[in-house]
């Protein structure tokens, strides 16, 4: 219960307020907010290889691809990510699926290395472009929160950055970032 007050307290937190010329009872559309990252990028990846450890941080870095498909009419995406680096490679898909009646997206995420797919996490784009998807999964063998934010540092790159919670959200801690820039023809 927990868990659902706090991302019910996050969803609040990233809803769009409508724009002032647009109808106050009518909530923003959101099923068109990743359109923006059709296509091939360039990816450099920082995972923390020891989270919530309490130990020095230890980072390991990445470079690669990330390839992003429109499904069903921009309703969904899929994310491609291949990325290798010293530590070895990331393989895996995001499925990004939008749901109208909540007017919010889940993130996917499955990893080629163990066949696994992980605990989705749900949030939508605020007015700003910015947006905050916030879940709950399990970390050796304790439950954590997990917060994802993607952010568009121009038309041509933008930045995802993965943090977790293990004490219900009131400190996070980085554990992947991700900078994207588009590849052009």
């Amino acid at each position: 219960m927990l868990v659902l007050a706090i991302v019910a307290a996050a969803s609040s937190a990233a809803t769009v307020r409508p724009a002032a010329a647009a109808s106050p009872t009518a909530p923003r559309d959101g099923q068109r907010d990743f359109d923006w990252e059709w296509g091939r990028w360039t990816t450099k990846v920082r995972v923390l290889q020891n989270p919530l450890s309490g130990e020095a941080p230890k980072w390991a870095e990445f470079a690669g691809t990330s390839v992003i498909k429109p499904l069903l009419d921009g309703k969904a995406n899929f994310v491609e990510l291949s990325v290798a680096g010293s530590a070895g490679r990331i393989e895996g898909g995001s499925l990004r699926l939008y749901n109208p009646r909540s007017r919010q997206w889940s993130l996917n995420f499955a990893s080629l290395r163990n066949g696994m797919l992980t605990a989705p996490v749900y949030g939508r784009f605020d007015e700003k472009g910015a947006g905050t998807f916030v879940g709950q999964d399990v970390l050796d063998g304790k439950a954590i929160l997990v917060r994802f934010v993607i952010t568009r540092a121009s038309p041509g790159s933008a930045r995802f950055e993965q943090a977790y919670s293990a004490d219900g959200g009131a400190t996070w801690e980085t554990n992947w970032v991700a900078t994207d820039m588009i590849e052009r023809p």
